[in-house]
Formats: structure tokens, sequence, C-alpha cells
């Protein structure tokens, strides 16, 4: 049994897969507490793996499910990877802060780390690989990520609920990027769009 926030189907709003139709199975509880943690994850319902498995089916449409929460690496196993592929024939991809080892058979891994962040400190990263690293800029050193092997790098601006602060963040993140071009931009597109 695992304790699911929700399952829901929309469009992936960040990193590589933006735009992509996906549906996401946001698992409830974290073992970092970020002060700009902008996702309320903690309450949740006991689902066994055939319910989620179930669930997810009723979007055949989409062709990835992103296992994400909270820190879907806590609760996740070889045997819920395994289900959601054989019973959906969908993609695995996860959203991760790194700090705990993967199961196998996840098709697209994102490591977004926190340390060096206010909550993010509590326990080290141990990924080192990763398809995406999503990064959540606050003007911090880059280089404690050198040693992270991604296919893909991106640096995505802080949100915050004061808007004139989301922009400074923005210029930042924009600023950052034109003076460190292996890392690419990302926007919180769900945001813009006003969606899930």
């Amino acid at each position: 049994m695992l304790k699911v926030n929700e399952i829901f189907y929309s469009l992936q709003g960040e990193g590589y897969n933006t735009g992509t139709a996906s549906v996401f199975v946001r698992l409830s509880g974290c073992n970092l507490h970020c002060a700009f943690c902008d996702t309320r994850h903690e309450q949740g319902t006991m689902m066994s793996v055939t319910h989620i498995v179930e669930q997810v089916a009723r979007y055949p449409q989409a062709p990835l499910v992103v296992l994400t929460g909270g820190e879907p690496s806590l609760f996740i196993d070889d045997d819920l990877v395994a289900a959601l592929k054989q019973g959906t024939g969908k993609r695995i991809a996860i959203e991760t802060n790194g700090t705990h080892a993967l199961p196998a058979g996840i098709d697209w891994v994102t490591l977004s780390p926190k340390q060096g962040f206010e909550g993010g400190d509590a326990h080290p990263v141990v990924l080192d690989r990763c398809d995406e690293l999503k990064v959540v800029y606050l003007g911090q050193d880059l280089s404690q990520y050198q040693g992270i092997a991604a296919t893909h790098r991106y640096l995505q601006p802080c949100y915050v609920p004061d808007e004139r602060q989301c922009q400074r963040n923005m210029q930042a993140c924009v600023e950052a990027v034109l003076a460190h071009p292996e890392w690419r931009l990302s926007l919180q597109v769900h945001r813009v769009l006003h969606i899930r």
C-alpha cells in the first residue's frame, strides 16, 4: 500500500518533456522540508499497486506516467514500476530530489537536487546520473552540480507568491543561462496555462 496524494491527467509543465500528455501519480511525503516548496503533498489515500495501475490506465491516451511528490523514491519499488509498465504500456518517469536510490525500470529520471537551500540539506544526494538535471535557481554556485552526469541540464526560476520577486528570480535565471550556456531555461508552463 502507498499513500497517494492524487492521480491526474495533464501536460508536463517543466523540463525536457514540457507539453507531453502525462498521468501524474503524486505520492504523499518527503524527507526534505524546502522553504520554497510549492506542492501540498502531505494528505493522501492509501492505495494498493493494483488500484494505482487501474487509475493510471483510465488515461490510455497518455504516453507517460510521472511519479512525483513529495519524494516518490521513498515509497516506490521494482514491483510498482513493473506493474505500471505491464498494466499500462506507458513509459515511466520520476521527479526526485536524488536522496534515495531508484528502483529498476524507470525510463526517465528528472533529478532536482535541493542541497544548499533552507530545509534541503537534511539528506545528501546519492544519485550521480540522470536524464535531466533540473535545478531550482536562486543564485547558487552551479559548479556544485558538475559531478552529476546528465543528458540535459535545466535551470528553473524559483516560484514565489510575490510577483516582483518572481520577476527578479526569472531575470537572474536568464542571466545565469546566458553566462553558462551548458544549461537551458525551464519555465513552469503549467502556471502560465493555469493547469495542474
